[in-house]
Protein backbone atom coordinates (compact mmCIF):
# COMPACT_ATOMS: atom_id res chain seq x y z
CA UNK A 1 0.00 0.00 0.00
CA UNK A 2 1.63 3.20 -0.76
CA UNK A 3 0.99 5.80 1.69
CA UNK A 4 1.15 9.57 1.32
CA UNK A 5 3.62 9.79 4.05
CA UNK A 6 6.42 7.66 1.82
CA UNK A 7 5.62 9.78 -1.27
CA UNK A 8 7.10 12.45 0.64
CA UNK A 9 10.58 13.50 0.63
CA UNK A 10 12.89 15.17 3.63
CA UNK A 11 15.52 16.03 1.51
CA UNK A 12 12.69 18.37 -0.68
CA UNK A 13 11.35 19.74 2.06
CA UNK A 14 14.24 21.13 3.72
CA UNK A 15 15.45 22.53 0.20
CA UNK A 16 11.70 24.13 0.12
CA UNK A 17 12.05 25.38 3.90
CA UNK A 18 15.82 27.00 3.04
CA UNK A 19 14.10 28.59 -0.56
CA UNK A 20 11.08 30.11 1.58
CA UNK A 21 13.50 31.43 4.12
CA UNK A 22 16.64 32.59 2.76
CA UNK A 23 15.19 33.50 -1.36
CA UNK A 24 18.31 35.17 -2.07
CA UNK A 25 21.47 34.24 0.67
CA UNK A 26 21.65 32.36 3.77
CA UNK A 27 21.87 34.68 6.65
CA UNK A 28 22.43 34.37 10.43
CA UNK A 29 18.91 34.22 12.08
CA UNK A 30 20.72 35.86 15.06
CA UNK A 31 22.56 38.94 14.11
CA UNK A 32 21.17 38.58 9.94
CA UNK A 33 24.88 38.62 8.52
CA UNK A 34 25.44 37.08 5.19
CA UNK A 35 29.29 35.96 6.61
CA UNK A 36 27.93 32.12 6.52
CA UNK A 37 30.04 29.12 6.12
CA UNK A 38 28.49 25.52 5.73
CA UNK A 39 29.55 23.28 9.02
CA UNK A 40 28.17 20.07 7.32
CA UNK A 41 24.62 17.86 7.87
CA UNK A 42 22.99 17.07 10.82
CA UNK A 43 23.68 13.96 12.27
CA UNK A 44 20.24 12.90 12.77
CA UNK A 45 18.78 13.99 9.80
CA UNK A 46 21.50 14.41 6.90
CA UNK A 47 19.00 16.70 4.63
CA UNK A 48 19.52 19.13 7.45
CA UNK A 49 22.42 21.66 6.68
CA UNK A 50 24.03 23.44 9.30
CA UNK A 51 25.88 26.58 9.24
CA UNK A 52 28.04 29.11 11.91
CA UNK A 53 28.13 32.71 11.05
CA UNK A 54 31.67 34.86 11.06
CA UNK A 55 30.41 37.28 12.39
CA UNK A 56 28.77 36.08 15.85
CA UNK A 57 30.04 33.26 15.95
CA UNK A 58 26.62 31.59 16.73
CA UNK A 59 25.57 28.07 14.71
CA UNK A 60 22.64 27.30 13.76
CA UNK A 61 21.03 25.47 11.14
CA UNK A 62 17.87 25.44 8.60
CA UNK A 63 15.28 24.95 11.61
CA UNK A 64 16.72 27.63 14.05
CA UNK A 65 14.34 29.93 15.05
CA UNK A 66 11.50 28.29 13.05
CA UNK A 67 8.36 26.80 14.62
CA UNK A 68 9.79 23.40 13.69
CA UNK A 69 12.88 23.63 15.34
CA UNK A 70 13.22 21.48 18.98
CA UNK A 71 10.61 18.56 17.70
CA UNK A 72 10.78 15.39 17.19
CA UNK A 73 8.81 14.87 14.41
CA UNK A 74 10.81 14.50 11.05
CA UNK A 75 9.61 17.59 8.89
CA UNK A 76 8.20 15.75 6.42
CA UNK A 77 5.44 15.13 8.92
CA UNK A 78 4.87 18.54 10.31
CA UNK A 79 4.39 19.43 6.33
CA UNK A 80 2.22 16.79 6.36
CA UNK A 81 0.19 17.91 9.08
CA UNK A 82 0.33 21.25 7.59
CA UNK A 83 -1.43 19.98 4.84
CA UNK A 84 -4.27 18.10 6.06
CA UNK A 85 -4.98 21.00 8.01
CA UNK A 86 -5.02 23.25 4.85
CA UNK A 87 -7.79 19.92 4.42
CA UNK A 88 -9.80 20.78 7.25
CA UNK A 89 -8.87 17.46 8.95
CA UNK A 90 -9.59 17.34 12.46
CA UNK A 91 -6.70 16.49 14.68
CA UNK A 92 -7.74 12.83 14.78
CA UNK A 93 -8.12 12.12 11.35
CA UNK A 94 -4.33 13.44 10.80
CA UNK A 95 -3.22 11.43 13.63
CA UNK A 96 -4.76 8.67 11.89
CA UNK A 97 -3.06 9.37 8.68
CA UNK A 98 0.32 9.81 9.99
CA UNK A 99 -0.03 7.07 12.28
CA UNK A 100 0.53 9.43 15.70
CA UNK A 101 -1.03 9.82 18.97
CA UNK A 102 -3.57 12.40 19.21
CA UNK A 103 -1.66 14.16 21.74
CA UNK A 104 1.21 14.42 19.63
CA UNK A 105 -1.33 15.70 16.60
CA UNK A 106 -2.56 18.45 18.89
CA UNK A 107 0.70 19.81 19.95
CA UNK A 108 1.79 20.00 16.19
CA UNK A 109 -1.40 22.21 15.31
CA UNK A 110 -1.64 24.21 18.02
CA UNK A 111 2.36 25.19 17.09
CA UNK A 112 1.72 25.63 13.58
CA UNK A 113 -1.63 27.57 14.23
CA UNK A 114 0.56 30.04 16.65
CA UNK A 115 3.42 30.05 14.06
CA UNK A 116 0.89 31.06 11.15
CA UNK A 117 -0.59 33.75 13.45
CA UNK A 118 2.35 35.28 14.70
CA UNK A 119 3.71 35.34 11.11
CA UNK A 120 0.59 37.50 9.50
CA UNK A 121 0.52 40.95 8.88
CA UNK A 122 -0.88 43.49 11.82
CA UNK A 123 -4.23 44.17 11.28
CA UNK A 124 -4.72 48.27 10.69
CA UNK A 125 -8.06 50.11 11.03
CA UNK A 126 -8.26 52.85 8.41
CA UNK A 127 -11.10 55.28 7.75
CA UNK A 128 -14.51 55.80 9.37
CA UNK A 129 -15.19 52.28 11.49
CA UNK A 130 -18.57 51.47 13.12
CA UNK A 131 -19.71 49.03 15.65
CA UNK A 132 -23.43 48.63 16.46
CA UNK A 133 -24.74 46.87 19.08
CA UNK A 134 -28.02 44.39 19.31
CA UNK A 135 -30.12 43.68 22.20
CA UNK A 136 -32.28 40.66 21.65
CA UNK A 137 -35.34 39.95 24.30
CA UNK A 138 -35.39 35.88 23.70
CA UNK A 139 -38.49 34.53 25.26
CA UNK A 140 -39.66 31.44 26.31
CA UNK A 141 -41.11 28.95 23.54
CA UNK A 142 -41.63 32.23 21.36
CA UNK A 143 -43.18 34.38 23.94
CA UNK A 144 -40.55 37.40 24.56
CA UNK A 145 -43.46 39.28 26.16
CA UNK A 146 -42.85 36.55 29.43
CA UNK A 147 -39.74 36.91 29.46
CA UNK A 148 -39.84 41.40 29.19
CA UNK A 149 -42.52 41.51 32.08
CA UNK A 150 -40.14 39.32 34.55
CA UNK A 151 -37.34 41.70 33.81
Amino acid sequence: MITLHSLLDNAKCFETVRSLRWPDKVSCPHCDSEAIIKQGKDDSQPERQRYSCKACQRKFDDLTDTIFAGHHQPLKIWVLCLYFMGLNLSNAQIAGELDLNDADVQHMTQQLRTGIVSKGPAMVLEGEVECDEVYVIAGHKGQPGAVKKAA
